[in-house]
């Protein structure tokens, strides 16, 4: 019952990341669990999504040394700086997204949480919103790859809704950063906007959180996707092979959305009207890019980066999940310590949406 004291064991089973390498520097263990301090509090795991992100930073692929995309990192470079906020604090859990059951709060916190469903907000603006500087659970700090995690009172969500935990676990990461990059870009009715990568967890996002908003998505996925790109709300589906310059034409998208970047990016703003906007939270394909200054400032583009997360964007999914008004992406659920496996089939790509590990009980 919401708001009564739960026996809490000593010690958990979570996933320690060691280091910058393989798959052997996933490591399951048993570890102390976490006591809450003063204003924060004690969640139980039930569901945790996985990320890019959590691939990236046990490979390094965050160091400035790297320069090629996601999927062309080897895993035998030792490359610790290859963090969100630059040195890894290796040994430690990740885990990004967290759908959990708050057990225990320290002092100053409302005891009437306990027992609450909750989301953790994965950004924290540990100085305030009006400074960007922003912490990431499971990257700066232990995360949700464990049967507990702890966190500051004020970043935990609860939220009423009928989705099961995994369905849940499939929203914080993916679904802040999309709705932060439609937010900051200040996407509205009657835009257009071009999602490349749109079939995974951050485009299949963005393609939902456009189209509650008013706007046309034109998204960009590879053959075997479209029909589920069409299904999630693409009003347009293009392929990665189409030539984008024929098909749409020169100054034909208000807004980029994309996590891509890589030998891509320069067409993308030659599609882009005068005043839009190109928005990135990601390079999976690569950071480096070509850049024609003209195309930018000759035609008044903004090139916004999008990593601390806006002060309405997790309330607004909280609120979305509960007006009905976006629907959970699950694509598959593994035991925690498959973690390994399921790492494998998110690197294939052949998902549409979030892959989730279950914690044991």
């Amino acid at each position: 019952m919401q708001g009564e004291p739960v026996e809490i064991p000593e010690v958990m089973q979570a996933v320690v990341t060691t280091g910058t390498g393989g798959y052997e520097k996933l490591e399951c263990e048993s570890v102390p669990i976490p006591v809450p301090g003063p204003k924060e509090v004690l969640v139980k795991v039930l569901a945790a999504g996985v990320n890019n992100t959590e691939i990236n930073t046990r490979l390094g692929w965050y160091s400035s040394s790297v320069t090629g995309g996601t999927g062309d990192m080897s895993d035998d470079g030792d490359l610790p700086d290859g963090g969100w906020n630059g040195v890894t604090p290796f040994p430690f859990t990740q885990g990004t997204d967290c759908c959990g059951e708050v057990v225990s709060v320290g002092v100053g916190c409302n005891d009437d949480q306990i027992g609450a469903r909750v989301l953790v907000r994965s950004c924290m603006r540990k100085h305030g919103f009006d400074r960007l500087e922003c912490i990431w659970m499971g990257s700066d700090f232990d995360g949700a790859f464990a049967q507990y995690v702890k966190v500051p009172e004020s970043e935990i969500f609860k939220v009423g809704c009928n989705w099961s935990d995994a369905e849940l676990a499939t929203i914080p990461c993916a679904y802040g950063t999309a709705e932060n990059m439609v937010h900051r870009a200040g996407v509205r009715e009657g835009m257009k906007v071009l999602v490349p990568g749109a079939s995974g967890g951050v485009g299949s996002a963005v393609i939902q959180l456009v189209k509650r908003r008013g706007a046309e998505v034109i998204a960009i996925t590879s053959a075997s996707k479209r029909e589920a790109v069409t299904q999630i709300g693409a009003d347009r589906v293009l392929s990665r092979e189409d030539d984008l310059l024929e098909v749409l034409g020169k100054e034909s998208v208000d807004i980029v959305i994309d996590n891509v970047a890589g030998t891509g990016f320069g067409i993308m703003l030659q599609l882009l009207k005068r005043g839009g906007a190109y928005v990135s939270s990601g390079a999976i394909a690569g950071p480096m890019v070509e850049l024609d200054m003209r195309d930018m400032y000759l035609k008044d583009i903004s090139l916004i980066g999008c990593t601390a997360w806006e002060e309405p964007v997790f309330t607004n999914l909280i609120s979305y999940i509960e007006n009905g008004e976006i629907q959970p992406l699950l694509a598959e659920t593994y035991p925690l310590f498959k973690i390994a496996d399921a790492q494998r089939d998110f690197l294939e790509k052949k998902h549409i949406g979030k892959i989730v590990l279950i914690p044991p009980s």
